[in-house]
């Protein structure tokens, strides 16, 4: 299993498609309850994206806009500029607070023209958002999904976090060691171990973990348990059956790491989710 889907196989998101056509003035995204990420994908014209507190950036060619996390925002356009635009939600299967989303940038913008297999999936998606064939909703939201997909390779591919859990990823020395947990995570990993995966001295890799991902490799690796054990949860696996699976003698070791990371009890976490069902 190669890096980005052994991460996307934990971190499952989906997307809906809520607007296509032009834009004449404000669009606003400021709901502080908000559990959604955005897409926003100028077609044609002149966009202006702003966050509070921040610069207001501008957009002049066909460009993605990509905010994974809820972030207050908003979006302009004059009517002179003949601006459309496809706005689209993103989704998490356990939340926006997750160590993919947290790993990006508050705003990832790619122009459309970076690569052409990108473009192509624009492209297709312009066709369907502007047209009239069946099932039009399901096509642009799948297409939605897979340009994410593209934006992270990109991301990984170009270093563009210098923090995280992708910026790990993108790292060619601790990268290999990364991969290694996500695949075991119920391993019981020491750095002496993770050190030769990175063919660093410990101490150095210690170092460099902790400077890239902003994380301690122990820490980390229970983060990561906590993550895999939230999609077993959310499968309605018994707690007992998951503190196993992913690394844990007993229920009540879990529950202090998975307390210690979300704030509650992994029994009152799965009753959360499935309330939101």
């Amino acid at each position: 299993m190669d890096k980005l889907a052994s991460i996307l196989n934990q971190f499952s998101f989906s997307t809906g498609v809520f607007y296509t056509g032009q834009l004449c003035g404000l669009g606003s995204f400021e709901d502080e309850k908000s559990q959604v990420g955005h897409i926003h994908l100028l077609k044609q014209g002149v966009l202006e994206a702003k966050e509070p507190g921040k610069a207001a950036i501008v957009f002049d060619e066909p460009t993605l806009l990509f905010y994974p996390r809820p972030t207050s925002h908003t979006i302009r356009a004059d009517k002179e500029s003949n601006t459309e635009v496809v706005c689209a939600e993103v989704h998490y299967g356990a939340g926006p607070s997750n160590p993919l989303a947290s790993s990006i940038p508050s705003l990832v913008s790619i122009p459309v023209n970076h690569d052409p297999r990108f473009k192509e999936t624009v492209e297709w998606l312009f066709e369907e958002a502007f047209g009239s064939k069946c099932a039009r909703q399901l096509v642009m939201d799948r297409l939605c999904e897979l340009l994410i997909v593209q934006l992270l390779r990109w991301v990984i591919n170009n270093r563009q976090v210098d923090v995280g859990l992708l910026a790990g990823l993108a790292d060619s020395r601790l990268a290999k060691a990364m991969e290694a947990i996500h695949k075991e995570p119920e391993k019981n990993w020491n750095l002496v171990e993770l050190s030769e995966l990175a063919m660093m001295s410990r101490s150095r890799f210690a170092a460099h973990f902790r400077e890239v991902t902003g994380q301690t490799p122990g820490d980390y690796i229970a983060s990561w348990r906590v993550e895999v054990a939230k999609s077993m949860l959310k499968k309605g696996k018994r707690v007992g059956w998951v503190a196993n699976e992913v690394g844990y003698e007993n229920t009540s070791t879990l529950a202090r790491t998975f307390r210690s990371k979300t704030g509650m009890s992994p029994k009152e976490w799965q009753k959360q989710f499935a309330s939101h069902l």
